[in-house]
């Protein structure tokens, strides 16, 4: 505790901090809820960034200093009410006007503690309608952002990338399993060509990058008591990206029936009711700027990305299960069927996807 009170007094704080106790169950960043001792000054959260993760600490920063800086005077252009619980605000040190902290093995940071503000685990059509609207908002907001922000994880949703890391993988066989998952390497690379349309029509300057959150989850939003949105938490992957990776994540996960490693693949599906309720409500906030393009590859976006976690799954599972953290040996293996199957259903309901899609903007 003594070292964490160290680190929080290199930050520009008001106040005497009382208690710094755990917040939250993050699985990348360590959270800590900082408290102060008077009413009327503010708390704080302090985060260690794991930069294992995020190599670029001084360009996240950067990228988040942006896009929060922009989110405000769009807010304050509005004539916006209450902004400092609408947008996040990170704390300089105090004696520089450096956001991060950096003591010799770590890298940390600080911000306002929003008051009175709920985040939700559940997935259903409400939530979803929300969490639709909250992120194309987002990305309205921040389609005019002067800084260009570097990709504070290089080539995270670029399905080239995460083919060759397949291949690579595939002509290693590190770890002897190339010939029991042969027949799923054959499916997902039949689909490859149609699945890196995105790459190719950006080279081409049929599709633009945009600055997208890439972490689109329900509990990515904070609520106030009475359930409106107040802002988008979570910004270290706010990064220039393709908008299918802001769409295509959350279903990938708010609409499958399942959790992403189900062995039983009848309980693994497309829910319709939480596409329609998420696409009415991101297509309500980010129509205006989207092109006729994007708007028509959104069912290619809501299969991208069981796609792509698909195939870094079973490159997991070639190399010997080296990324991802596993609790059984064929857990990976697991988790590929069972996004394969999702994958499936997606295609499976594209014809009624693409009726949805036009009927909102008729």
């Amino acid at each position: 505790m003594e070292k964490l009170n160290d680190i929080v007094s290199r930050f520009a704080t008001t106040g005497e901090i009382s208690e710094i106790k755990p917040l939250g169950n993050g699985l990348i960043n360590d959270t800590y809820r900082v408290n102060t001792a008077a009413t009327d000054t503010p708390d704080y959260v302090l985060q260690r960034i794991n930069h294992n993760i995020f190599t670029d600490v001084e360009g996240l920063q950067a990228n988040i200093a942006a896009v929060t800086r922009h989110l405000r005077h769009k807010l304050e252009a509005e004539g916006a009410d209450d902004i400092d619980r609408r947008v996040l605000t990170f704390l300089p040190l105090r004696d520089s006007d450096k956001t991060y902290f950096f003591d010799g093995e770590s890298y940390w940071r600080m911000m306002v503690f929003i008051p009175d503000a709920y985040t939700f685990e559940e997935v259903n059509p409400h939530y979803a309608r929300h969490a639709g609207a909250a992120f194309g908002r987002f990305q309205a907001q921040l389609v005019d952002i002067p800084d260009t922000l570097v990709e504070s994880i290089p080539d995270f949703h670029n399905m080239e990338f995460r083919l060759k890391q397949l291949n690579d993988a595939v002509e290693a066989n590190a770890a002897g399993r190339l010939d029991e998952v042969r027949p799923i390497v054959d499916d997902l690379l039949r689909r490859a060509e149609k699945m890196t349309a995105a790459e190719r029509l950006y080279r081409e300057g049929k599709l633009p990058k945009r600055v997208c959150h890439c972490d689109t989850k329900v509990n990515n939003m904070m609520f106030d008591a009475e359930g409106r949105v107040l802002c988008v938490i979570d910004l270290d992957t706010v990064m220039p990206s393709f908008i299918f990776s802001d769409y295509g994540d959350f279903l990938r996960t708010g609409a499958c029936t399942s959790a992403e490693d189900e062995p039983d693949l009848s309980k693994v599906n497309f829910n319709m009711d939480i596409f329609k309720a998420f696409t009415e409500g991101y297509l309500s906030e980010a129509r205006a700027f989207l092109t006729p393009l994007e708007i028509e590859m959104l069912p290619y976006a809501a299969a991208l990305f069981p796609y792509m976690q698909a195939v870094r799954f079973l490159t997991d599972y070639i190399n010997g299960d080296t990324y991802y953290k596993i609790a059984y040996p064929e857990h990976n293996l697991v988790r590929t069927r069972a996004q394969v199957k999702m994958l499936e259903s997606v295609e499976a309901h594209t014809p009624a996807m693409v009726e949805f899609i036009n009927s909102q903007l008729a």
